[in-house]
């Protein structure tokens, strides 16, 4: 029997990358799947597509986490579609770099309302349909360890789900609810390809201090996701897996 069958997930910016292979990923292992998207929704769809065509189920749903009403639509979209919700993987975010002199209150806003405030949103909407047993699994990121220069509102914003992380695995933890983070390392993504780091000496200079001397690839994290989403992580909560190849 699949490790998730029988439960219902709902996976935030699910339409690429890291989103995508965890929706994937839970769907190979029983569950259902929302998968979640703020604007690419063909892409969304085509993820759909992918876990159907493995047997598996899903649906798609838009939103913007950073607005209430639509980050408990997403949910709503779960209990609508599939009676009720088990998991929630927050993994919206966006990130941009810049030296201390060049930030903006516009790129302040953008990665913190996204990245922090949806997160809250969006786990603010679930709980109260969540039971004993479910599992929140936020997907912060290796720079709160590396603290990279030209990254501190992106680092800041992870360094805020670090510390959420560790507060809601406190306050839910009396009601069954677990909650962990998974903050990858250098990740092999179509963010990283747009944003020209794959390929660059950025990515060069990360493999060489990696010492399993390698990017990680979308599914190293969605096997770990799928693994916190079930029960032999029953006794796991409030846990930062630092999923980066030993990079840090």
């Amino acid at each position: 029997m699949a490790k998730l069958e029988g439960k219902v997930a709902l996976v935030t910016g699910a339409s690429k990358g890291i989103g995508a292979a965890i929706a994937k990923a839970l769907a190979a292992q029983g569950a259902a799947v929302v998968v979640g998207y703020a604007s690419s929704r063909d892409a969304a769809e085509a993820v759909v597509t992918a876990i159907r065509a493995a047997g598996g189920q899903a649906v798609s749903a838009g939103g913007d986490v950073s607005r209430a009403a639509e980050a408990a639509a997403l949910v709503e979209a779960a209990v609508n579609e599939f009676g009720h919700l088990d998991i929630l993987v927050n993994n919206s975010g966006v990130y941009g770099f810049a030296p201390i002199e060049e930030i903006t209150e516009e790129d302040f806003h953008q990665q913190f309302n996204i990245n922090v405030l949806g997160l809250l949103l969006v786990t603010r909407a679930a709980v109260p349909l969540l039971g004993e047993g479910a599992s929140i699994i936020n997907i912060g990121s290796g720079v709160t360890t590396l603290t990279p220069p030209m990254t501190a509102i992106y680092s800041g914003t992870k360094g805020a789900v670090d510390a959420i992380t560790g507060v809601l695995a406190r306050e839910l933890g009396p009601r069954g609810i677990r909650v962990n983070a998974i903050n990858p390392g250098y990740t092999e993504t179509e963010g990283t390809h747009s944003a020209g780091i794959t390929g660059s000496e950025m990515e060069k200079s990360l493999v060489t201090l990696t010492p399993l001397g390698r990017g990680g690839k979308p599914e190293d994290i969605a096997d770990i996701a799928a693994f916190l989403a079930s029960d032999d992580a029953r006794w796991l909560t409030g846990e930062r897996l630092v999923a980066s190849g030993g990079l840090r």
